[in-house]
């Protein structure tokens, strides 16, 4: 994703929310159409990610095993302090516990690469990281809301959600990657869905504005201990992956991927999970929210991180 790319996104949003605003049934209509969008996007991204190289994730194990510790040791600790430090209203309180537990598999790598960190260590990673946050995002929900967690999923939707929009898509693009081993054809088609994934993702971030604008002007207030909330983890996580990568790696680039990774979150991805959950539309504003305030964060963190993590890193401590 480059910087136009970046502009792109922002302009998304602010074109679906000027259409939810002025024309009418937009909002309607666009509400109809994320599901099949998104179900699309998710299969585009989990078509971009090596998924067959999962192993070749530990062929660096000490950034492998640093970057799983900071994103599912260190950050639930941090997005527990955030839960227990920024009160959050009701509705808004397990998307944006769902979206932080979540570290991101797509653009991040992107931004990692303009910021002259190791992409392609952090891109074998992806799978592992999908794969982790599956599991693990119910058991830290569990354990940062208690009985909370229990009562505010429903089984039913949730799982539906999780077979839909991340199994399905998920299987479909492991199995698209294996035919593309042997068929010409699977290639083109492999290659067709890499190449839609960020037309894709302005369409999703375009139509969910639009289908959340009604909900959203009404409420700001309510979203705005959520946007808090998601710039004092962006600051905090830049930090400490600064420091863990300062004291547990020898290398610039996986220092500076490693910062990326901690920072970066899975909102797109998880968008469906918290539509699942979300009974009155905050919830979903409220990633939407953080997509934005990400995005201005990754730009800033491209200038930012080369300059705290110089090349000379490599040699420091060693």
């Amino acid at each position: 994703m480059t910087a136009w790319q970046t502009l792109g996104c922002l302009g998304a949003v602010a074109v679906g929310i000027i259409a939810g605003t002025l024309i009418p049934g937009a909002g309607d209509l666009s509400g109809l159409l994320v599901t099949p969008v998104l179900v699309l996007l998710l299969f585009t991204t989990f078509a971009s990610i090596p998924l067959a190289g999962a192993a070749r994730a530990f062929g660096r194990p000490r950034f492998a095993l640093t970057v799983l510790g900071l994103n599912f040791l260190v950050v639930p600790v941090v997005v527990a302090g955030i839960h227990l430090a920024v009160p959050l209203p009701g509705p808004v309180v397990v998307p944006v516990l769902i979206v932080l537990l979540t570290p991101c598999i797509d653009y991040v790598i992107v931004f990692t690469g303009l910021a002259g960190g190791s992409a392609d260590r952090l891109l074998a990673l992806t799978p592992v990281l999908m794969i982790a946050q599956i599991l693990l995002l119910p058991v830290w929900l569990r354990i940062i809301l208690g009985e909370d967690a229990t009562a505010a999923i429903t089984p039913g939707p949730f799982l539906w959600a999780l077979v839909v929009f991340i199994i399905v898509p998920l299987l479909a693009a492991a199995l698209l990657q294996v035919a593309a081993v042997r068929s010409a054809g699977a290639v083109r088609v492999l290659a067709g869905a890499t190449a839609a994934m960020m037309p894709l993702m302005l369409l999703t971030l375009a139509l969910v504005a639009a289908a959340e604008v009604a909900v959203v002007v009404p409420h700001l207030s309510d979203l705005g201990p959520a946007a808090l909330a998601f710039i004092v983890f962006a600051v905090a996580m830049t930090g400490i992956g600064w420091l863990l990568g300062r004291a547990s790696l020898p290398e610039a680039g996986e220092r500076r991927a490693l910062i990326f990774s901690g920072v970066t979150r899975n909102s797109l991805v998880m968008l469906p999970l918290v539509r699942a959950v979300d009974r009155d539309g905050l919830g979903t504003a409220a990633v939407v929210t953080q997509t934005l305030i990400e995005l201005v964060t990754m730009v800033a963190l491209v200038w930012l991180v080369p300059r705290i993590v110089p090349r000379t890193a490599m040699s420091e401590n060693r």
